[in-house]
C-alpha cells in the first residue's frame, strides 16, 4: 500500500423468435410480416421495420407486427421507440411469452447501465419464468432463465443469478452462454477457483470467447501471474477490440496527484470529515477486504472505505479506535477508463463515492446521487 497526502459484456440479446400470423392480418398483413421477418433474419432493420409497419397499418393490433418492429427497433439503437412498441404489443397480449422475452432482453441487455430498466425486466423475466413453466416451455423457460441470471449479476445479486443460471443449466447443460454467465457470477462473488473452472470449461466448447478470456486474466492478475495474465487481455482484446481495450496506465506519482486534487475538489461539508481519515492507494483488492462484506465485495470494486461511517461511532465502542481509512485501486480504475480525462473524472467519483460512505450513505443513497 501506499499512502496519499490527503487533505465498478457482452450479453447475447434475441430477436423474434417464432411468430405466429393473427388471422385478422389478412393477406397483405400477412405478406408484410412475412417481408418484416425475412428483412430482419437477413439484418436489414430498417426494411424490417418499414415491413411491420405495412402490417400494421392493416391490422394495428396484430401482436407479431407489434413485435416485430420492436425487435427492429432495439437493433436500430431506438431503445425508446422500442420500450413503447413492446409496451402496445403486451397491452394487446399481456401473456405472450415472445413479448415478454423480448420485452426483458430490451431492457437487461440494452439499457446499458440504467439499473431501473434492468429492475424493470427482472419482472417481466419472473412473469414470463411462471407462463413458460406453466406452459411446459422448456425451451423459453430457459431463456427466462438466463436473462434472469443476467440482469441479476448487473444489480450485484449474484448469489440468486447463481441460482438462475443453475436452473437454466439444468434444462440446457451444454448452454455456453449460462455457463459464461455462472463464470461471473462466481467471480464476483470471490469463488475463483468455481469461477476459473467455468470459465475453463467455456473455452473448451467455445476457443474464442473473449469474456472468459478476460475473465482468466483477471484471475491470474489477482494470483500475481503477470505474464499469464496479459496473454490472457491480449487475447480478449483481439476477439473483440471494440469492448476490451489497453487499460489507462498512470504512473505512481501520477495517479497521487490526481487523487489529491480529488480531495481537493470535493465540498466542503464533505472535506471536514476527513480530519483523521487515511487514504491510500493499492493496485487491487485484498481477499480480507472482499470477503469481509456479506456478500462479498467484487473484485473490480474501484475503491472501498474501512472503518465506521461517522454517525455509528460511539464513544464506548471500541472500534471506534480503528483508524477510519478510504482506499482506491489502480488497475481497476485504469482499467475501468478508456481515456485519460475518463480516469481522472472517475478518480474524482469514486473518492466522493468513499467519502460519502464515510458519512454514513448507503449503497442505494449513493446510487441516487449518481455516485454508483
Amino acid at each position: 500500500m501506499r499512502g496519499v497526502d490527503n487533505e465498478v459484456r457482452g450479453f447475447i440479446c434475441r430477436g423474434p423468435m417464432g411468430m405466429r400470423t393473427s388471422k385478422r392480418t389478412g393477406v397483405s398483413g400477412m405478406e408484410a410480416l412475412d417481408a418484416a421477418a425475412e428483412a430482419f433474419e437477413t439484418g436489414d432493420f430498417e426494411a424490417a421495420l418499414a415491413a411491420a409497419d405495412r402490417g400494421l397499418a392493416q391490422a394495428p393490433d396484430s401482436v407479431d407486427a407489434l413485435h416485430l418492429r420492436a425487435a427492429a427497433l432495439v437493433e436500430l439503437g431506438r431503445l425508446e421507440e422500442a420500450g413503447r412498441a413492446f409496451g402496445a404489443a403486451l397491452r394487446v397480449s399481456p401473456d405472450d411469452l415472445e413479448v415478454l422475452l423480448g420485452t426483458a432482453d430490451c431492457l437487461i441487455c440494452r439499457a446499458g447501465e440504467d439499473r431501473e430498466a434492468v429492475e424493470e425486466g427482472l419482472g417481466f423475466c419472473a412473469k414470463g419464468k411462471r407462463l413458460a413453466q406453466k406452459a411446459g416451455d422448456v425451451e423459453l423457460l430457459y431463456e427466462f432463465l438466463l436473462l434472469e441470471g443476467m440482469g441479476l449479476n448487473q444489480v450485484g445479486e449474484c448469489r440468486a443469478a447463481l441460482a438462475s443460471l443453475d436452473a437454466a443449466l439444468g434444462h440446457m447443460p451444454r448452454s455456453v452462454d449460462a455457463q459464461l454467465e455462472r463464470g461471473i457470477a462466481l467471480f464476483e462473488l470471490c469463488r475463483f477457483d468455481d469461477a476459473k473452472g467455468a470459465f475453463d470449461k467455456v473455452l473448451k466448447d467455445t476457443p474464442d470467447e473473449a469474456w472468459a478470456h478476460q475473465y482468466l486474466g483477471l484471475m491470474a492478475e489477482r494470483r500475481g501471474d503477470e505474464k499469464e495474465a496479459q496473454r490472457r487481455f491480449a487475447k480478449a482484446q483481439a476477439l473483440v477490440p471494440t469492448e476490451f481495450f489497453p487499460p489507462v496506465e498512470l504512473g505512481e506519482a501520477e495517479f497521487d496527484r490526481a487523487v489529491e486534487a480529488a480531495v481537493q475538489s470535493l465540498p466542503g461539508h464533505a472535506k471536514q470529515y476527513l480530519d483523521n481519515v487515511t487514504i491510500a492507494v493499492e493496485d487491487l483488492p485484498a481477499d480480507e477486504d472482499l470477503l469481509g462484506e456479506d456478500p462479498p465485495l467484487s473484485p473490480s470494486i474501484l475503491g472501498v472505505f474501512r472503518g465506521l461511517a461517522v454517525g455509528e461511532r460511539s464513544v464506548t465502542n471500541a472500534f471506534d479506535h480503528v483508524p477510519a481509512s478510504i482506499v482506491l485501486y489502480q488497475k481497476n480504475l485504469e482499467r475501468f477508463a478508456r481515456t485519460r480525462e475518463e480516469l481522472i473524472e472517475q478518480i474524482g467519483i469514486t473518492v466522493m463515492h468513499e467519502v460519502g460512505h464515510l458519512m454514513g450513505l448507503d449503497e442505494d443513497d449513493l446510487w441516487q446521487r449518481g455516485l454508483d
